[in-house]
């Protein structure tokens, strides 16, 4: 039984006075039913808690048809929303609005050059062992421990380690949307190399998890700045994050190759995509749905 009490490591993040970029996320989902639907049960993940380096300024949540919204803390500390709409409705709309202060990311040299040796203490394996097991969409596998071994024998700190393995996976997968489904699991985007931020993000999982680096999966939003040429932008975006020792969780983003930095908007975390799908419910009623998404990510 997994404890709740997953935190993000002690980790310090820069006055909230320090420099750093403001963005505004609009996130709206709509359903359209091919005949009236009721008895509708929903979840939500679409508020951020304040994360080191990232506050939250503002967030409002919309749904219609008009219900009320529960609103509370999961297993992994993530704002959470509850609705139901028990009467009969043909569609159904939610959105919300975010504002957030994002800080600059700061790795110092203790934490980029500290070792699995440096995490085998009580407090650390609290705050990790919940990475380090199998879940929904990522599991053991002996193919995914061989090539894990392969890219991380030579290297010595858990920095080095999730570098390598973000490496491997950006260079050997193709982005390719379309190509898998929201359940495809690890095995099958680790068989077929190819797909989006969620399969890349759970073959890093995987991979880190083989070889005992703590590894946990975040969802939220990518900037894409007019310089930049990031995939995942203006979407629902998804990355892997390490824990280093004295630091914390850090965000290691396998589609882009980059770490997750002020460009990055965190909304959830947890052990992988089913701990923090932006919207997961079910209703009664036809199976007929037209379902559309809409992100807007702005710098402001």
């Amino acid at each position: 039984m997994i404890q709740a009490m997953q935190g993000d490591g002690g980790l310090v993040a820069p006055e909230e006075s320090a420099a750093g970029p403001r963005f505004e996320v609009l996130h709206r989902t709509v359903f359209e039913y091919g005949a009236p639907v009721e008895a509708s049960v929903n979840l939500l993940h679409l508020e951020p808690r304040t994360f080191p380096f990232q506050r939250t300024l503002s967030a409002l949540l919309r749904v219609l048809p008009a219900t009320r919204l529960r609103r509370f803390q999961d297993l992994f500390d993530n704002v959470t929303h509850h609705f139901e709409i028990p009467r009969a409705h043909e569609r159904l709309e939610v959105e919300s609005r975010v504002k957030v202060h994002n800080l600059p990311l700061v790795l110092n040299d203790v934490s980029r050059e500290a070792g699995l040796e440096d995490i085998d203490h009580p407090e650390a394996r609290e705050l990790t062992w919940a990475y380090l097991q199998e879940s929904k969409f990522v599991s053991r596998h002996p193919e995914i421990w061989r090539q894990a071994i392969d890219l991380t024998s030579s290297q010595k700190s858990i920095h080095d380690k999730a570098m390598a393995v973000m490496q491997w996976v950006h260079e050997e997968f193709a982005y390719e949307p379309g190509s898998t489904k929201v359940n495809t699991h690890l095995e099958e985007a680790f068989a077929l190399r190819r797909g989006v931020c969620q399969d890349f993000t759970h073959v890093m999982l995987g991979l880190c998890r083989a070889v005992d680096v703590p590894a946990r999966y975040a969802s939220g939003y990518l900037y894409n700045g007019p310089l930049d040429k990031l995939k995942g932008a203006q979407a629902s975006h998804a990355w892997a994050e390490v824990y280093l020792p004295t630091l914390g969780w850090v965000g290691f983003d396998p589609t882009n190759n980059t770490l997750a930095d002020e460009r990055y908007i965190k909304i959830a975390v947890g052990r992988d995509y089913e701990d923090v799908a932006p919207i997961r419910g079910t209703y009664r009623g036809t199976a007929h749905c037209r379902m559309q998404v809409t992100v807007e990510v702005t710098k402001i």
